[in-house]
């Protein structure tokens, strides 16, 4: 592996987390990327000492002791997650075609960078594919003989895309009420009555702006253009960043914190059929989204209330 040439850029996405920045800068570090693209939201005025918090992770993030051509954007004001990333993004792919794209809690295996590198060539002209993740939430289950699958879910805990693909994100969900007018959440559905309302609901919610969440929008983006994401047969990338201080995922759960990093052999085991594995997806729908009746009545019956209360 030490052999392979790294040509394949990074955007290094921190904001103030010295702690989980240096320990995948460190990975980073290790994969010698020939660019490194480091974007930083500014810190938030209510939150005492996040200055100093975001000062420090950017001094982390900005020690490249190899031979490595660095950019950064550095927020002085706090955009928010969406906003945040989004733009980040923009400005990664204003200077490059294709690259990797971590967060400062997700901490890759060294195969990942490989991994990205040759799914980025592979597919770079095929308009089907729009991501490559190094995240893969089957629990231990073996899915597919080759070393990746395909699927509608872009998990984004270490990922990688094409400008190409990225040109296509919906920033303000413009294209949403054309989507649901033709039905399009039905095409993915695998005609499950639950997936429906589970997505329509999240999306309107985005829409809306009751989310801050480019994830979502980016999810929508691929799938308002019928596209796919590669899912590794093992997972190459570990959350580490769950808790309090996180946005999003800020309770533990067993099933992502017993995922592990680990290693996809190289040269990759490619498919011989660009089909998406709809088992695999509706185990996701199950056991990572929970899309289950008895969870789409609760929520029902919370939203119900709310607005009760509220009236």
């Amino acid at each position: 592996m030490n052999s392979r040439k790294n040509h394949t850029p990074v955007l290094f996405l921190i904001f103030n987390r010295p702690v989980t920045t240096k320990k995948v800068f460190e990975a980073i570090r290790q994969a010698k990327p020939p660019r490194l693209y480091i974007a930083a939201d500014g810190p938030r005025p209510s939150q005492k000492d996040e200055t100093k918090l975001c000062d420090h992770a950017r001094k982390i993030a900005t020690h490249v002791d190899w031979g490595c051509e660095v950019k950064t954007l550095f927020r002085d004001e706090n955009l928010g997650c969406r906003v945040a990333v989004s733009s980040a993004i923009d400005w990664f792919f204003e200077h490059e075609e294709q690259g990797i794209i971590l967060e400062d809690d997700c901490l890759p295996s060294q195969s990942f960078f490989w991994y990205c590198q040759e799914l980025l060539e592979h597919f770079k002209n095929d308009e089907r594919i729009m991501v490559v993740s190094g995240n893969n939430f089957q629990q231990g289950k073996k899915v597919t003989p080759y070393s990746y699958y395909f699927s509608r879910y872009n998990h984004c805990w270490g990922w990688a895309t094409w400008k190409r693909a990225w040109n296509h994100y919906d920033h303000d969900m413009r294209l949403w009420p054309d989507f649901k007018r033709a039905k399009g959440l039905d095409a993915w559905s695998d005609r499950s009555r639950l997936f429906i309302p589970y997505w329509n609901k999240i999306f309107n919610s985005v829409a809306a702006g009751q989310i801050d969440s480019w994830a979502y929008i980016w999810t929508f983006s691929c799938w308002a253009q019928g596209g796919m994401t590669c899912l590794p047969q093992v997972n190459l990338v570990e959350n580490i960043g769950i808790g309090e201080d996180a946005t999003h995922t800020t309770k533990h759960d067993k099933r992502i914190d017993k995922l592990q990093r680990e290693t996809v052999h190289l040269p990759l085991n490619h498919p011989a059929i660009v089909i998406r594995n709809t088992i695999a997806d509706r185990y996701t729908d199950k056991h990572h989204f929970r899309i289950k009746l008895i969870n789409i009545l609760i929520a029902a019956i919370k939203d119900r209330l709310a607005i009760l209360f509220k009236s």
